[in-house]
């Protein structure tokens, strides 16, 4: 995968491919190496403690080795290995209006809609994405570079 576009947004099954071993993490590791362009939002952190706890309910991962990613991935947002996308008033209304436009005919979940409009409101030019509702939704946008191009 290459990664052309500046600044570069990671939603939540794009970052969690960093810190947990899944299928395409080493592709997208190779890619991020060395970026200092990569946004993730508050939103991905909580939505990374969500799926460890998940993973750790379905027997996938050890409450140690969940607490551990966990605090790596704080440990790197503190260090500024990423820059941060806070949701302000204006992010949630760009998303609402995401969700009224694109919405009516792409399936956009409100999580997926603040993603892009947090994305958009960055400045970012490009998303990372593994997930195919956001990866929809995005495309029907259009304004973002969508990556991993083909899934």
């Amino acid at each position: 995968m290459k990664i052309a576009h500046s600044p570069v947004y990671l939603d939540t099954s794009a970052l969690t491919k960093i810190y947990v071993e899944e299928p395409e993490s080493d592709a997208l590791e190779a890619a991020l190496l060395g970026r200092r362009d990569l946004v993730v939002s508050e939103l991905c952190i909580t939505e990374i403690a969500s799926a460890l706890a998940r993973r750790i309910r379905e027997g996938d991962l050890s409450q140690r080795h969940a607490t551990k990613v966990y605090g790596q991935v704080a440990t790197d947002l503190a260090n500024g290995m990423f820059l941060r996308a806070d949701i302000s008033p204006d992010i949630h209304r760009e998303a609402e209006r995401l969700l009224l436009s694109v919405g009516r005919e792409t399936p956009l979940r409100t999580a997926d809609a603040l993603h892009a409009a947090m994305a958009v409101g960055h400045g970012c030019r490009a998303i990372v994405t593994y997930d195919q509702h956001l990866r929809a939704a995005i495309v029907a946008i259009g304004t973002l570079e969508v990556l991993p191009e083909e899934m």
